[in-house]
């Protein structure tokens, strides 16, 4: 994960120093002038309404603030600020492109199908590779809110849902 977090921030630093000597390239200054056909936009913090995680997917009382859910072309990624009240969880699922979770507050649990339940926390990063098979939510007695960060196949899938985590794999009592 540190090698991707580096490689992330010398691709940055690279297209940043690419983009300043851009700058200062007379053909680029002539591209400026043109119009711009798209704006910056805001969503308002407060204007995104919640909603209450589907049953068939979720166990317990969960919500779902669709922070961008519809990215238009060629943005295909959707981000979604998910509250879990404690007990509740996801179903088992896989995303087609892999998924990456970032622990904003309290604390919960994930498992990798066949692997051991691991206890997270706020500040975490989980990334979890395309296709594979796993959970998460809340720990027994504590929330966790997280944002869960996906990109979409070209016809918009994300993630597939499979069966419900059971209260004996949630509590690890198999």
């Amino acid at each position: 994960m540190m090698a991707r977090i580096t490689s992330a921030a010398l691709l940055i630093t690279v297209m940043a120093s690419a983009s300043a000597m851009a700058d200062n390239n007379p053909s680029s200054q002539d591209s400026d002038n043109k119009a711009v056909t798209e704006k910056v936009s805001i969503s308002k913090n407060g204007s995104r309404p919640w909603l209450k995680g589907p049953e068939q997917n979720f166990t317990g009382t969960v919500r779902v603030e669709p922070l961008f859910t519809q990215p238009q072309s060629p943005v295909r990624t959707t981000v979604g600020q998910v509250n879990f009240e404690p007990g509740a969880r996801s179903a088992w699922h896989t995303h087609p492109l892999g998924q990456t979770l970032v622990i904003t507050s309290g604390s919960g649990w994930t498992q990798e199908w066949g692997g051991e339940r691991k206890t997270i926390h706020a500040g975490d990063i989980i990334h979890c590779p395309p296709g594979v098979k796993h959970w998460h939510g809340a720990t027994a007695t504590t929330g966790m809110t997280h944002l869960a960060i996906q990109e979409g196949t070209p016809e918009g899938k994300n993630v597939e849902w499979m069966e419900k985590v059971t209260d004996q794999q949630y509590n690890r009592e198999l």
